[in-house]
């Protein structure tokens, strides 16, 4: 009988965490978003545009600053493509680079193209429930399969217990320190969907130095065939 509880219940969490990211993902989107990469002597601003189609697609277009525009990212199932403009390039990205911080900001390049599913990369487990600003959330540990090409030895997540939108997340190394937290807030309506649009990442060793990314305007379940996920459309996209 405990068995059966046991496994009842850390099936709940990844539905938890799999509800979660459909909510922000959508079966397919388009979305313009903002990121501010801080430190201590400087800042700057880059402007992109994204497109998802399931959790195999995904691409992502620079259009600001000037000097990086047209700088393209590609999933396309298990392959990561780079396209730089500037020198008519197209690169294979390899599984190591995932890690890596994109266009040297605190998010990651698997944060950004979206290469690791925590539904089915990670194992889920339920820590209690917590309150942030107001909202209950359940406190979610998850750890990489054995066979899964994560970036993090360990993540806690926060889900919203109301429409399961991930208000705050850590990412644990493979040693079990305290990487960077990311939190989420400014919750907005945003094509019909209730989701959080200001999203903060602030390293844990590294003070003065922090992220941030606000969604300017996104639509969900867009009509976008598989074909528009091709290295050719990452020479043309604007």
């Amino acid at each position: 009988m405990l068995l059966v509880s046991t496994l009842a219940f850390a099936q709940n969490a990844q539905e938890i965490v799999r509800q979660s990211e459909q909510t922000m993902r959508g079966q397919s989107s388009v979305g313009e978003m903002e990121m501010i990469i801080v430190r201590p002597s400087w800042e700057r601003t880059i402007s992109f545009k994204s497109w998802t189609m399931g959790t195999d697609y995904s691409m992502t277009l620079v259009t600001a600053p000037a000097r990086e525009d047209g700088n393209t990212f590609l999933k396309r199932e298990n392959e990561l493509w780079q396209y730089d403009p500037a020198i008519n390039r197209m690169f294979k990205l390899p599984p190591s680079m995932m890690s890596q911080g994109w266009m040297g900001s605190d998010f990651s390049n698997d944060d950004i193209i979206k290469e690791t599913s925590l539904a089915e990369d990670y194992t889920h487990s339920i820590l209690g429930a917590e309150t942030l600003d107001g909202h209950t959330a359940w406190k979610i540990e998850l750890t990489p399969k054995a066979n899964a090409a994560v970036v993090w030895g360990k993540m806690i997540v926060w889900i919203e217990q109301q429409d399961y939108l991930q208000l705050k997340a850590e990412y644990y190394d493979e040693e079990d320190y305290l990487i960077k937290t990311e939190t989420a807030s400014n919750i907005q309506t945003m094509d019909g969907r209730r989701i959080p649009t200001h999203f903060v990442i602030v390293p844990a060793e590294e003070e003065g130095n922090e992220t941030i990314m606000n969604i300017k305007t996104i639509d969900f379940n867009i009509n976008i065939d598989q074909s528009f996920f091709s290295q050719q459309n990452m020479k043309s996209l604007r």
